[in-house]
């Protein structure tokens, strides 16, 4: 169940990233009432997953999961470039993350 928080934690951090990006720096209502409710979701979950991950590892997968999903739909719906470096270095991150999971006695499986 603490993986599914966490997903929906990540989820909801690139949907209120995403309006972020959106509201033109809070200028926008709409968009800006969403990045608030979106973080606030987020937090919450991350709150629920404390439960069951200790808060560093918890903490290094929420925001790489979400890094590498903000720059995937920057790319995709802002038509910001990805070049060789930074593919690479999201790459990394998902790297780590997967060395997380099948190596650290910390994680919880």
């Amino acid at each position: 169940m603490h993986y599914l928080y966490l997903f929906m934690a990540v989820l909801a951090e690139t949907i209120g990233t995403s309006a972020l990006q959106a509201s033109a720096q809070f200028t926008r209502l709409w968009p800006s009432v969403l990045v608030v409710v979106a973080y606030a979701v987020s937090f919450y979950l991350l709150s629920l997953t404390l439960r069951y991950m200790p808060v560093g590892i918890m903490y290094a997968m929420w925001s790489g999961l979400g890094i590498v999903l903000i720059a995937i739909i920057g790319w995709l719906v802002f038509q910001q470039r990805l070049d060789l470096p930074a593919v690479i270095g999201l790459a990394m991150i998902i790297g780590g993350i997967v060395v997380i999971q099948v190596f650290s006695t910390t994680a919880t499986h």
